[in-house]
């Protein structure tokens, strides 16, 4: 009974946003793809404005983008709100889209009238906070709105909350609208410390920004880390003295830049039970050391690595489709040497039958 209140209370509050100047003066729009979210959806797509919609428990990437077809309906707009229409009419936005958003729209179990919420306990609102920032998404002014049933808003302790939680600044109900003024701040950014292992294997794309900020010189070790075994006393080791103390189907410890013989010509490894990632816009400068490290830092090596140097490209060779899927999550948005890395599933995996993968363009 609560939860259908709680979808009739955000439905009915969701009309609140056209008067919210906020709302009307924002190009792009983060909504959750809750069903109790569904009408500001619809209001965000009617209104013309860009939607960006999580992706489910940010399993392939962060945000897509809700794009309708041409003249659609309000009848149209409304099936591109649903759940289904979220699937059928979104477009992957990766981290290298310089995504801006105007307003964060989050759902909320219990909010204050000070802006302190309470989620379902997962904490996915503010991690997708915290990733919004690290990309550069949200500034430390871009509004945040809760919709909420009134039976929802609540007096909430303080020591209830962590300083990796989302506050709002507009609480939007069927009967009211608050502004909180809430002087807590916000995440500024992911509190690496506060992620585990195991969420950083749940969460692929927190495996690309985590290269990224390591990159930049920040400390991302990990919750269940222990200093003494941080990555950052492991990238000080050389990479040939971490490829013969670890070494992989694909690599020989003495000379990293070798390939295994048998696997120069794509064509040759292919099989039904091997899935193949081609990774193109490879630097001309860049090293397969370097490929290597940077596959070893997202957690996801191939069984066999076939490096093309020449051609600015490599093949990665997975023993099944998720683990391949995983690669493709993990390294979307990565750059190395000043490059953007293209990556999809090789040729003859898209498309079987037409083209093997040493063809691919």
């Amino acid at each position: 009974m609560a939860d259908i209140l709680c979808k009739q209370g955000s439905s009915h509050a969701a009309s609140r946003l056209l008067g919210l100047q906020q709302f009307r003066a924002a190009r792009a729009v983060k909504i959750n793809p809750d069903a109790p979210q569904r009408n500001a959806r619809f209001l965000t797509l009617e209104a013309r404005k860009t939607l960006l919609v999580p992706t489910p428990r940010l399993r392939t990437g962060l945000f897509n983008r809700i794009v309708p077809p041409p003249g659609a309906t309000k009848e149209v707009l409304r099936r591109c709100a649903t759940s289904q229409g979220v699937r059928d009419f979104s477009v992957p936005v990766g981290l290298d889209s310089k995504a801006q958003v105007d307003l964060v729209v989050v759902g909320s179990v219990a909010v204050s009238e000070k802006g302190w919420r309470i989620g379902k306990g997962e904490g996915y609102a503010d991690m997708e906070y915290a990733m919004m920032v690290s990309m550069g998404a949200v500034q430390e002014d871009t509004p945040v709105v809760t919709i909420v049933h009134d039976c929802q808003v609540l007096d909430i302790a303080e020591e209830l909350l962590g300083d990796h939680d989302l506050t709002v600044d507009y609480i939007l109900t069927p009967t009211r609208t608050i502004q909180t003024h809430c002087k807590r701040p916000k995440p500024r950014g992911i509190m690496w410390h506060k992620v585990s292992s195991e969420m950083l294997g749940k969460i692929p794309i927190l495996k690309t920004l985590r290269w990224r900020e390591k990159q930049a010189g920040k400390d991302v070790t990990l919750q269940d880390e222990h200093p003494a075994l941080a990555d950052t006393s492991r990238a000080a080791i050389p990479d040939r003295e971490v490829m013969a103390a670890n070494p992989q189907p694909w690599s020989d410890p003495v000379n990293p830049k070798s390939v295994n013989p048998k696997s120069v010509n794509p064509k040759s490894e292919a099989s039904d039970t091997t899935t193949t990632v081609y990774v193109g816009n490879l630097p001309g400068s860049l090293r397969v050391s370097q490929l290597k490290s940077a596959l070893r830092e997202l957690q996801v090596l191939p069984a066999a690595l076939k490096w093309q140097g020449a051609q600015h490209r490599a093949f990665l060779d997975y023993r099944d489709q998720g683990a391949a899927h995983r690669a493709l999550s993990s390294l979307q948005g990565l750059s190395l040497g000043g490059n953007a890395l293209r990556v999809e599933l090789a040729k003859s995996h898209r498309d079987k039958g037409q083209g093997e993968i040493n063809t691919h363009k």
